[in-house]
């Protein structure tokens, strides 16, 4: 393999780096958001059986709901992203060996980063689903906030 050669298949396996990078922050970014989900689940779930008014409990198993599916949007959208790095990472090493064989694997490399890309879409898409669930959640608490007690005038 000539030198030129060689620069444009480190090259080549580079590119997918920039997918990498972004494929990594989302999923810093949802493995947080999935935390926090798990967080206020468990608190939910803490205060439920002291809860003895039936409307307000209720509210609270919606909620508890509503985090279920907030959590398995955020599950979704983090094994999305797993695909996705596996692909770019794949893609990578399916140029180099591509280089080292003559050629010989096709568009293996295309087929893995445009897997890859569209895993990363998919993903991006579950993320924005949550985000929605996520205002639509803190909403309703507003709404349905207790109501403080007025301080007794004597």
């Amino acid at each position: 393999m000539d030198t030129s050669n060689t620069h444009l298949v480190l090259t080549a396996m580079l590119a997918p780096a920039f997918f990498l990078t972004a494929t990594a922050s989302l999923l810093l970014s949802a493995n947080n958001r999935l935390a926090r989900i798990i967080d206020r689940a468990r608190a939910l779930l803490r205060d439920l059986p002291g809860i003895e008014d039936q409307a307000e409990r209720v509210l609270y198993e919606r909620r508890i709901a509503l985090q279920r599916v907030r959590s398995m949007a955020i599950l979704r959208a983090g094994q999305l992203l797993y695909v996705a790095i596996s692909c770019f990472v794949g893609t990578s090493l399916t140029v180099a060996v591509d280089a080292f064989t003559g050629h010989r694997l096709g568009t293996l490399p295309v087929w893995l980063a445009s897997i890859g890309v569209l895993a990363l879409f998919a993903a991006s898409l579950l993320l924005a689903r949550e985000s929605t669930l996520a205002v639509t959640a803190i909403n309703e608490e507003m709404d349905h906030r207790p109501k403080r007690k007025e301080p007794s005038s004597s």
